[in-house]
């Protein structure tokens, strides 16, 4: 009987740290250099050097063509920026942030009298998203939820992001 009693017990805890699934993962890999999103072709890459180590499809602002250039306008920006900030709470799962806007992007919007906008991240999809067909966000990066536990993993802040075309 505390055979059987102990067995159980053994096959409860192999279970639970079987099924515990942390959205933080562990990168032990070559470490990633850059960040380069073809907005055109829906990819993000992550690359070490000019060696891609990983590659995601991704959906954009409602409003994809072109630079972002004010608050509200649906569009990803384009250009270089940094991954200059992490959020592990969240709405979109995990996120992390690019440093949109630069002074080029602030002095453009001001002499349009408006905001250029801000809070440009890469992050996780909710589930009236998970489809994958068509662009959503207002401005930001989308990739699966396990996708970005990926990238919130591989990559650290300080990396470039190149945004292109």
């Amino acid at each position: 009987m505390r055979a059987i009693t102990l067995l159980g017990l053994l096959c409860s805890a192999l279970l639970i740290c079987g099924c515990s699934s942390s959205k933080f993962k562990r990168y032990d890999g070559p470490p990633v250099t850059l960040v380069v999103v073809e907005k055109g072709a829906r990819n993000l890459h992550l690359l070490n050097g000019t060696q891609v180590l990983q590659s995601y499809k991704v959906h954009l602002g409602f409003s994809p063509v072109g630079h972002k250039a004010i608050e509200g306008d649906g569009r990803t920006p384009e250009g270089t920026y940094r991954i200059d900030r992490r959020n592990p709470n969240s709405e979109f799962h995990l996120s992390i942030g690019i440093s949109y806007p630069n002074a080029a992007d602030i002095a453009r919007a001001k002499a349009m009298g408006k905001s250029p906008g801000g809070d440009i991240f890469i992050h996780g999809r909710p589930k009236k998203y998970r489809d994958g067909t068509r662009d959503w966000t207002a401005g930001c990066i989308a990739v699966t939820d396990r996708q970005i536990e990926q990238i919130y993993a591989m990559v650290p802040n300080g990396t470039p992001i190149v945004i292109k075309p």
